[in-house]
């Protein structure tokens, strides 16, 4: 469509350390993200022909990039660039992100404010997804896209990602049934989710880590982390509120308190106890879309420094 022919459309959405709670509540699948200040980036380029020029290793933002344009009814060609510094499979909602970009800043180049809503739905359609495609925190229903439930601003806290390598096959995981699980432990589940309305309504930040604690070892049923039980420890031993960990990946976190840490110690030590694990330190964040452009310094360095790892 000619008229929109030269219009530019920029997003970012946050990565995650894997989730801050996980589970099932009324037998629906769902989580609530650990969204973190590094980010997928994605700039759509219209034009007036009806071909696209897209990421061939993005498969998942192409399709959601598909689903977009059939939504808004658009018939128009461009190009799709996304700058996505994470690796897959690990826990650093890397797909989400780069779906959710591309969503938003098709949305933007074609004068269309997609909902958080909406793009949740479209991208549940190409795989489940994390919660980071909304503002704040967010509990969603990851799997059905079927509801979700805004619960705060993100709370001023560090984390300390714990990066073991390896990867997680998310497609083979997403096709195992889990369900006879998730029946067994949902009473622990619905206590993890309430513990963490409680602790963002009351701005309890210990709580909120032994709600994640406790999701953390509540999924050693579903996706064993052989690091799990010597994090703890370490997380007990720095004086940590929590440990988190991606669900569906290798990362492991430490939440720790922004005032009272001193962080540049903790990541010290961890590098000397666990020379074996990359370490990255980054504020817990709202998820939503934003634009690129407006990316803060600091966000920026960090997103690059998963290029370049001396940064």
């Amino acid at each position: 469509m000619g008229d929109l022919a030269g219009r530019v459309g920029y997003a970012a959405v946050p990565a995650t350390c894997g989730e801050l709670v996980q589970g099932s509540l009324e037998g629906i699948p769902c989580l609530v993200s650990c969204p973190i200040d590094v980010y997928s980036m994605a700039t759509v380029r219209l034009d007036g022909s009806s071909r696209w020029h897209v990421p061939e290793e993005r498969p998942k933002s192409v399709a959601a990039l598909q689903l977009g344009l059939c939504h808004l009814g658009r018939s128009v060609g461009g190009a799709l660039h996304l700058v996505s510094p994470l690796p897959a499979g690990r826990g650093y909602g890397t797909s989400t992100a780069d779906l959710g970009a591309t969503l938003y800043a098709l949305g933007n180049a074609c004068g269309y404010a997609f909902t958080p809503p909406e793009v949740a739905r479209l991208a549940v359609s190409v795989e489940p997804s994390d919660s980071t495609l909304f503002p704040g925190l967010t509990l969603f229903a990851h799997r059905s896209g079927e509801f979700y439930e805004t619960l705060a601003d993100a709370p001023p806290l560090h984390v300390v990602v714990l990066d073991p390598g390896g990867e997680v096959d998310t497609v083979a995981f997403n096709r195992c049934d889990h369900r006879a699980i998730l029946q067994r432990l949902a009473k622990e589940h619905r206590q993890t989710f309430d513990m963490l309305r409680q602790s963002l309504r009351d701005s309890d930040w210990e709580m909120l880590g032994e709600a994640a604690s406790l999701s953390s070892r509540l999924h050693q049923a579903i996706l064993p982390n052989p690091w799990l039980d010597d994090v703890l420890k370490l997380a007990r031993s720095v004086s940590a509120l929590g440990v988190c960990r991606a669900h569906s990946g290798t990362l492991l976190g430490l939440l720790m308190d922004t005032v009272t840490t001193d962080v540049a110690a903790v990541t010290a030590y961890i590098a000397r106890r666990f020379p074996s694990l990359a370490v990255h330190v980054h504020r817990l964040t709202s998820g939503g879309a934003i634009d690129p452009r407006n990316l803060g310094a600091a966000a920026a360095r960090k997103t690059l420094a998963y290029f370049v790892p001396d940064i």
